[in-house]
């Protein structure tokens, strides 16, 4: 129906994001930040009042909501796991949602999983890897036109593979995943670090136009934990071309050339490296794909 409407809504571990759409044209945009942590409860009460002006905005009915979701969500609808808000463990996410949406169709998904399927439309690659760098590390995988291992049947959790043994802690338990090492907290973390000051998102910024050595080192270990990472998965399935997105990517544009280097340097005869590129829809791709997953649900 063209002048339905259908809402993405992105949860993220620092912001909640949303886009209205009615047919192909953007009707309403607009985010929050989380407040501070207490309660799943309080979340969902802060969520429930944004929902409220949303309506209030737009003075029509919802025709279906898709909602990209990092957490790990049970068989059941609950969520089992979120590290970085690990209040809402145990929460019932289906039950909650079609509370806040009950004149609507509602679906979720992983996060990673819609931004690539966003982003395999929006460049009309039908094998593509992409990775989201932002407060965590997601990503997904899409081949032949289908995200891997598939909606609904378990998400790509490319955030948590190792790339470093005795790397850092990350919020899983385990040490060295992708997530601990090159996400944008793990970045100024240890830019901060290697500057031996409190480094912020623009303090690392400036340094990289200005080429200073804390942090070019900083994010020359974020994109070559990236690039080990992207080339596993090359091995074993073959996309045709690594996308990178997130808030914090986006910001740093240097990261894809970081990459890229590094991929380079891990070729094997046989086996070029992948190309990589900035994503198109920048950190917007989980929430358009949860605008593709409500039109999927109800179109």
């Amino acid at each position: 129906m063209e002048n339905a409407l259908h809402l993405g809504v992105d949860i993220g571990g620092t912001k909640v994001a949303f886009r209205v759409e009615a047919g192909a044209r953007c009707v309403d945009e607009s985010s929050f930040p989380w407040g501070p942590r207490h309660s799943a409860a309080q979340d969902l009460a802060q969520l429930a009042a944004h929902v409220a002006g949303l309506r209030s905005r737009l003075g029509a009915p919802l025709r279906a909501v898709g909602v990209a979701m990092p957490g790990a969500v049970g068989p059941d609808g609950r969520i089992t796991a979120w590290p970085s808000r690990p209040e809402w463990n145990g929460l019932a996410l289906d039950a909650s949602l079609r509370a806040l949406f009950p004149e609507a169709a509602v679906a979720w998904a992983d996060d990673g999983d819609l931004g690539a399927l966003a982003e395999a439309e929006a460049c009309g690659c039908e094998d593509l890897l992409y990775l989201g760098v932002g407060t965590g590390i997601g990503g997904g995988l899409v081949l032949r036109g289908e995200p891997c291992p598939g909606l609904g049947r378990g998400s790509f959790e490319i955030g948590h593979v190792i790339v470093d043994m005795g790397g850092a802690h990350c919020v899983c338990g385990r040490r060295g995943c992708l997530q601990a090492i090159a996400s944008g907290p793990a970045t100024l973390r240890r830019a901060a670090t290697l500057r031996g000051a409190p480094a912020a998102f623009e303090d690392l910024r400036r340094a990289l136009d200005d080429g200073e050595p804390w942090a070019v080192t900083a994010l020359d270990r974020t994109g070559r934990a990236l690039a080990a990472a992207v080339c596993g998965v090359q091995e074993l399935v073959q996309p045709k071309l690594v996308l990178i997105g997130g808030g914090f990517a986006a910001g740093i544009p240097g990261l894809v050339g970081a990459v890229s280097g590094h991929l380079a340097g891990l070729a094997r005869p046989g086996r070029p490296a992948l190309p990589v590129e900035p994503a198109a829809l920048g950190g917007l791709s989980s929430l358009r794909g949860a605008v593709s997953l409500a039109r999927l649900v109800a179109p």
